[in-house]
């Protein structure tokens, strides 16, 4: 098996993907954050001194693209060795030839390399002969070494936006390189879907795009329902601006807050098989944690945000899981509204009452000159003192009630903690009154 390749620039190839892989940064679509004009990376490119990288983010994004794109620019032949299939001598083969070349050499899924084929580049990369540049969909920091990250500069592609996928969809269909001779018409809505159900990766889109277009052949109409039959999904689609969309979320979030797991995994799947951002989905089931559930089950927060992060690795159609697992611990744990109380009962009392000043002994103390001015003067530094009497309050507000918990899931444990603490401090206050009398 060839393990790398000089590749040209031709039209040609032999799928949607490879041909419409663009050519300039006019071609280019997304990651406006480092390519964009102005952007470092552009311009690192364009003033030909980019000499190794790291590029690192979720399939279909690009990486390979603009690989291609800098050994244009550059006029360099490119090179690509994918690690997968390596060993240390197809590499040192590879790495002779690139300095020879003065070429691009690219090496796909540079995770796969293990710490000693890692270090074989180093020295190459350190002399600079070529255009080392490595790709993967995996936490640089976490699969390769120190050694090669502090040779490189790393750049993080982002999953591409609907609006980059319809674009490119709408260039495959116009250009000569991509369907323009097929002469196809395409149904309202159904770039927009496949852009939603791709998730980001612009090589899933236009493989979904070029199987709907062999399947109408020259001429052919591609419809909603071609679609929703060939990917094998029902209720493909709905406008995100209309009521089907909020009624669904609706639906969702109301089927956690009532602790039916049952609806909540239906909602979940139909709005995932809808073609509903998953992110969205995310953002939704963290608000829920601290609203509906919050001090009643304080994990749930961390395994929403634990969902989020995992799916980011992830990505679809495994990532489905992490969510649903997510969705189902929420569903399941015990319900209470105390945080959003909590917040609106205090939002409440900054709005209706007079902003009173910070009580002397508990402002800033840390600087020359405070405490002849007062501040922080009588403040009791608690730790390491049992019972502690002191007011965190103004004195108009002392005895305002803002935090009320519940005797529901963890806030049970709260509101005991709080009632020994506060009869232990009454036993005090007690003593201590009962010690001046005798004085």
């Amino acid at each position: 098996m060839e393990l790398f390749k000089q590749e040209g620039f031709g039209f040609r190839g032999e799928t949607l993907a490879a041909r419409m892989s663009p050519l300039n940064f006019d071609e280019f679509v997304g990651q406006e954050h480092i390519v964009g004009k102005n952007k470092p990376l552009r311009r690192l490119i364009e003033q030909g001194r980019l000499l190794s990288a790291i590029f690192f983010g979720p399939p279909g994004t690009g990486k390979t693209s603009l690989a291609k794109i800098i050994a244009r620019m550059t006029s360099r032949p490119f090179m690509a060795f994918n690690a997968a299939e390596s060993t240390p001598k197809a590499l040192r083969e590879a790495v002779r030839t690139a300095e020879s070349r003065r070429a691009v050499l690219f090496v796909d899924e540079i995770h796969r390399f293990n710490r000693l084929q890692q270090d074989l580049l180093l020295p190459a990369v350190e002399r600079g002969r070529f255009t080392f540049l490595g790709s993967t969909v995996h936490n640089p920091f976490f699969a390769l070494s120190k050694a090669l990250l502090s040779r490189t500069l790393l750049f993080e592609f982002k999953p591409l936006s609907e609006n980059d996928i319809l674009k490119i969809l709408e260039n495959a269909l116009r250009s000569e390189r991509g369907l323009a001779s097929m002469n196809l018409e395409v149904e309202d809505g159904v770039l927009e879907a496949i852009a939603k159900v791709a998730d980001g990766d612009a090589r899933r889109a236009l493989n979904y795009l070029e199987l709907l277009a062999t399947s109408v052949g020259e001429g052919g109409t591609i419809t909603i329902r071609l679609l929703e039959e060939t990917l094998g999904v029902r209720h493909f689609i709905f406008d995100k601006s209309g009521d089907e969309h909020y009624d669904m979320i609706s639906a969702f979030i109301k089927s956690i807050r009532g602790s039916d797991p049952d609806a909540a995994m239906y909602w979940f799947v139909r709005l995932i098989e809808a073609g509903e951002d998953p992110r969205y989905i995310l953002r939704r089931i963290l608000v829920h944690a601290a609203e509906d559930i919050g001090l009643a089950d304080p994990n749930a927060l961390i395994v929403a945000a634990s969902a989020l992060t995992a799916f980011e690795m992830v990505g679809r159609p495994e990532g489905d899981l992490i969510i649903a697992e997510a969705v189902l611990y929420l569903a399941t744990a015990p319900k209470s509204n105390t945080v959003l109380r909590a917040l609106a009962a205090a939002r409440k009392a900054v709005k209706s009452l007079p902003a009173y000043e910070v009580p002397s002994h508990l402002r800033d103390s840390h600087y020359a000159g405070a405490k002849k001015l007062g501040r922080g003067v009588g403040y009791i530094y608690p730790h390491g003192k049992p019972h502690v009497e002191q007011d965190y309050l103004p004195k108009e507000l002392i005895g305002i009630k803002i935090f009320d918990p519940r005797p529901i899931g963890y806030e049970r444990l709260i509101i005991e903690r709080f009632k020994e603490f506060l009869k232990s401090r009454e036993a005090k206050r007690n003593e201590t009154e009962v010690d001046s009398r005798k004085l």
